[in-house]
This record gives structure tokens, sequence and C-alpha cells, in this order.
């Protein structure tokens, strides 16, 4: 939660497995492992494999191509992480706005 409130209007979202969204794009999630992933642009993706040792996030036995999977050890060093959940925020900011469905509407 402290993460979460680095960024202005960040929400966290989900039940069983948190995640954020900006636009119906989701940029961050803490999948059922407790690993985080966040969605970063190309550039900041390469920079923090490279920096952190870390490799594209990997679920239900796919690779999530735009997302690193964050160190557990840096889970707890909030400022340290914080920087690049900025990045991971601007990142979707610049993703085309996805079509929401209303509950009820199908």
């Amino acid at each position: 939660m402290r993460l979460l409130a680095t960024v202005p209007g960040a929400e966290r979202k989900g039940d069983r497995m948190p995640y954020t969204s900006l636009n119906g794009n989701m940029y961050s999630l803490l999948d059922e492992t407790g690993t985080l992933a966040l969605r970063l642009s190309p550039t900041d993706r390469m920079a923090f494999i490279e920096r952190f040792a870390s490799s594209l996030h990997q679920a239900h036995g796919r690779v999530m191509k735009e997302y690193v999977s964050v160190p557990a050890p840096m889970l707890a060093e909030v400022e340290r992480l914080a920087p690049w959940f900025a990045a991971s925020h601007a990142y979707a900011a610049t993703l085309k706005p996805k079509a929401t469905v209303r509950k009820g509407s199908r």
C-alpha cells in the first residue's frame, strides 16, 4: 500500500490478485506467488532487467512480454521501487485506452 501512495491516483484493484490499471491498461500486479510485476516501456524494461538481474514476468506458463518481475528483496524498499512504479504508471498513460464493459450490460 505504501508503494501505491507514491503515485497520485494509483488505486488497488482486484481481490485475489491485486493490480493497478489506468484507462483499462493494467500496469502492475501481485501474482499468486507474491511476485510483483511492473509493465514498463521497452527502454525502462531493459534497464530494470539489467540493473536488478531480473527477467520478464511469467504467469500461468506464459511470458508477459511487457512486464518485469521485481526481485523479492526489493519489495520492502519502497523508496527504491517508487521511481519504477511511477515509470510503469507513466507508460500505461501512453497506451491507447481500452473500452470498458459495464456490469450487467451484456
